[in-house]
């Protein structure tokens, strides 16, 4: 069975992207327990840009979907029910649904490279050993696609770093959290808005 892409390439003039639709995926683990988790950044992003503009999500196939209309633009929410390392299952699908195309694709995740809050987006790159992100790279067979990466830091003892991913948010974290998430929701529809290179140079490192 031929992907969304595939079938782009066979038959151009009868399946084309609406590239004004894009498709924003916020990586995280389903369940109360990992609710308020580090790792679970990309759902808590979502579920703050969901709150503020009065939206909500519906349970359908892989996850949890919400449209958002913005300035003539359509940004498909989606927080995937496969738990993190299975993410990719549910990004593949809601590409190919949705008619999204790759370049209008962005994922939000955890990183402990950067210091807390830290906001960078990239255009590709390596999984850096992120599962979720792998598996994204394995179903869609490629590193390029858009990741929208926030900073977790890396304040963990030795052999703690599962324990740290899965752990909930700090009282300095959490103080600051709103601001945070106020900027992140604003770097999406930069991205959706303004274009990737304008927004990296609007966002990155702030």
């Amino acid at each position: 069975m031929l992907s969304f892409f595939g079938k782009i390439l066979a038959k151009p003039k009868h399946v084309e992207p609406d590239m004004k639709k894009f498709l924003v995926v916020g990586l995280g683990n389903i369940g109360p327990k990992y609710h308020h988790t580090r790792h679970n950044i990309g759902f808590k992003v979502l579920d703050h840009l969901a709150s503020e503009n009065e939206i909500a999500f519906e349970t359908v196939k892989l996850g949890d979907k919400a449209t958002y209309k913005f300035k003539g633009r359509t940004f498909i929410l989606l927080k995937p029910s496969t738990f993190m390392n299975l993410s990719g299952k549910a990004v593949r699908y809601w590409l190919e649904k949705e008619k999204v195309s790759l370049e209008n694709l962005l994922v939000i995740t955890d990183d402990l490279n950067l210091p807390f809050g830290t906001l960078r987006l990239k255009a590709k790159g390596s999984d850096g050993g992120h599962n979720g992100l792998k598996d994204i790279q394995q179903q869609l067979n490629t590193s390029k696609y858009n990741r929208f990466r926030f900073g977790i830091s890396d304040e963990f003892s030795k052999g703690k770093q599962i324990d740290y991913v899965l752990g909930e948010w700090g009282e300095e974290e959490e103080k600051q959290m709103k601001e945070r998430l106020d900027k992140s929701v604003d770097l999406i529809k930069s991205f959706g808005t303004a274009g990737l290179s304008n927004t990296m140079n609007m966002f990155n490192g702030k």
